[in-house]
């Protein structure tokens, strides 16, 4: 779904991502590679499908909207180069003409020459491109430009008529930021608590779904 947001037209998609129309930015936040090959190392059994999935989504993004840039959002990888990695390198040579922009997160810990060899624009604190600022986590000090950021996997609870609880990773927005779902499927959710003048997108199987909140 089409939301307005400091007067940008972003469509928000149901596989965990932001497109900017007007910069032709597609805009994601925590894909993790390398994380489902790091348990492994460690001996926790996570399937090898989990990173390929990703990728598969992220592809169907590229070629739905066609972007010029590829923005993440803080923690692009999740630790060091592995097989993870090694497979976001046979995709990147597929789009090799996308601009690809890292804002540093806590996780990303490549080495600068990983960073040149795969193709990746790397911003160690911040990104400004007027009226936002893309941030891995949100700031404590707000100015003119509005938010856009990652880091805790937002998600939020839905009641049903039976009073049971159903839990979907969502967008969230405030008056001075907004924070963008974990594009991975290997993550947890923080479950936000609403509050007056929060907009909420949950993000179902089907489709994004504005969540009203009760004064």
């Amino acid at each position: 779904m089409f939301i307005n947001c400091r007067g940008e037209r972003l469509y928000l998609s149901k596989e965990r991502a932001i497109y900017w129309e007007r910069e032709k930015m597609l805009i994601i936040s925590d894909l993790h590679i390398g994380k489902s090959a790091h348990f492994r190392k460690s001996g926790i059994q996570v399937p090898d499908t989990v990173g390929k999935t990703d990728l598969q989504k992220l592809t169907a993004l590229v070629k739905e909207f066609k972007p010029f840039t590829l923005l993440v959002t803080g923690d692009m990888f999740h630790n060091k180069i592995n097989s993870d990695a090694n497979a976001f390198l046979e995709w990147r040579k597929s789009y090799s003409e996308i601009r690809v922009v890292l804002v540093k997160g806590n996780h990303d810990e490549l080495k600068t020459q990983d960073y040149v060899a795969l193709g990746i624009e790397v911003h160690h604190k911040e990104l400004l491109c007027h009226p936002f600022r893309f941030i891995h986590n949100k700031p404590k000090v707000f100015d003119e430009y509005y938010n856009l950021c990652g880091h805790i996997h937002p998600g939020i609870v839905i009641f049903g008529r039976a009073k049971q609880q159903l839990k979907f990773p969502c967008f969230y927005f405030n008056e001075t930021c907004g924070i963008l779902p974990a594009f991975s499927v290997f993550t947890g959710l923080f479950i936000m608590k609403p509050e007056k003048g929060d907009s909420f997108y949950a993000i179902t199987p089907e489709k994004v779904v504005p969540i009203a909140i009760s004064s």
